[in-house]
């Protein structure tokens, strides 16, 4: 048992210095964990900052003027008054998201209680900011009508009070979110890249055929594939977790960090394992990526990690659960954001589990039948 154990150190030693002499693939780690998840977490806002208002007041009332008051920095600029013939050129240029119409007589229907209709004009090409921004539109008017009417003689007090408390991320920054999921969809495309890169460059190289006279196992080759590149992205991905999504995103890490490590060892040998049976259906480095890309753009699309796996269909979701992403999103969420510990988790680590042997098993069969083609 100690030769085999020293096969697999010493080629997975041999792993590592491929890994360094190859400056492109190097280069791609430190960007992905560094300027790419920076870029990803801060340049794809979707919270509401700094929105474009217009108004067209055409009842120029109390009501009215205290309406366009309460449109506040940050969320939005303040509200510039237009005349109506200026809402058509002010949308179509971009100048402006949203355009509030007051009509006439607003004030004095709102205290008749005829329910008068305030429009909203929604430039909806920014999708987020415009679904978002137009609920922040509509609880300002309904607020300050609400606060206005209570003003007035026999002002029925709402019988309930709602308090809205959000947890884990109270301000909804976006960056809370995007960082870490960068962050994980990151890992996920190098470990397979990595690894199915590995066994491609063995094969462009003709270096294949010195490990086959060698007296190792195709396991130990495979073995050493997975811990070599996996160890490479587990030490870089929580240098990333402290220095970018930590440090310079200020991204609260409130819970058990070696517990993400444990996890994230448990599901870098599932996806290396998927990289190495990628690369077995596949000659050349080319050939590779055009597959791999399809591959990843399911993983991180389908996992949780873009919109909410709830959001899918029924039979989607359960198919979903065959792949490794969606169990490793909800684990790190809960253990990252939530600070959940072992207790809760455990059922994310143990269909981690299940799916890293199988995934390794049926890699491995693919595995020796490849590696003995060339012989």
């Amino acid at each position: 048992m100690g030769l085999r154990l020293a096969n697999v150190f010493r080629l997975g030693i041999k792993e590592l210095y491929s890994l360094r002499a190859d400056p492109i693939l190097l280069v791609m780690i430190v960007y992905a964990f560094t300027f790419a998840v920076y870029s990803t977490a801060t340049g794809a806002k979707s919270e509401v900052e700094n929105v474009a208002v217009g108004i067209v007041d055409e009842d120029d009332s109390e009501l009215s003027r205290r309406i366009a008051g309460a449109i506040l920095e940050p969320l939005f600029r303040p509200a510039v008054q237009l005349m109506p013939n200026e809402i058509d050129p002010g949308m179509n240029s971009g100048r402006f998201v949203f355009v509030l119409e007051i009509p006439p007589k607003f004030e004095s229907d709102v205290l008749a209680g005829r329910g008068p209709t305030v429009q909203i004009d929604v430039d909806a090409t920014a999708l987020t900011q415009a679904g978002v921004g137009a609920s922040y539109l509509q609880n300002i008017i309904e607020s300050e009508a609400s606060g206005y009417l209570q003003h007035g003689e026999g002002a029925i007090t709402a019988p309930i009070n709602l308090v809205t408390r959000t947890a884990f991320n109270p301000n909804h920054y976006s960056e809370w979110f995007l960082g870490i999921m960068a962050e994980i969809n990151n890992i996920t495309m190098l470990t397979v890249v990595l690894t199915g890169a590995a066994l491609i460059r063995e094969r462009e190289h003709g270096t294949i055929e010195h490990l086959l006279v060698m007296p190792v196992t195709s396991a130990e080759i495979m073995i050493a594939k997975i811990w070599a590149n996996g160890l490479v992205i587990v030490v870089v991905a929580i240098l990333s977790l402290w220095c970018v999504v930590h440090g310079l995103l200020r991204v609260p890490l409130v819970g058990s960090v070696p517990l993400f490590l444990a996890g994230t060892v448990l599901y870098e040998i599932s996806v290396a394992a998927l990289g190495i049976l990628l690369a077995t259906f596949t000659g050349t480095m080319g050939q590779f990526g055009l597959l791999v890309v399809p591959v990843l753009v399911i993983l991180n699309l389908l996992s949780g990690s873009a919109t909410p796996p709830e959001s899918m269909p029924d039979w989607l979701i359960e198919v979903m659960k065959v792949a490794p992403t969606p169990h490793f999103v909800s684990f790190a969420q809960g253990v990252l954001y939530r600070a959940a510990g072992f207790e809760l988790v455990w059922p994310q680590l143990a269909a981690l589990a299940g799916i890293t042997v199988c995934y390794f098993s049926v890699s491995l069969i693919r595995f020796r039948k490849a590696i003995t083609s060339f012989q």
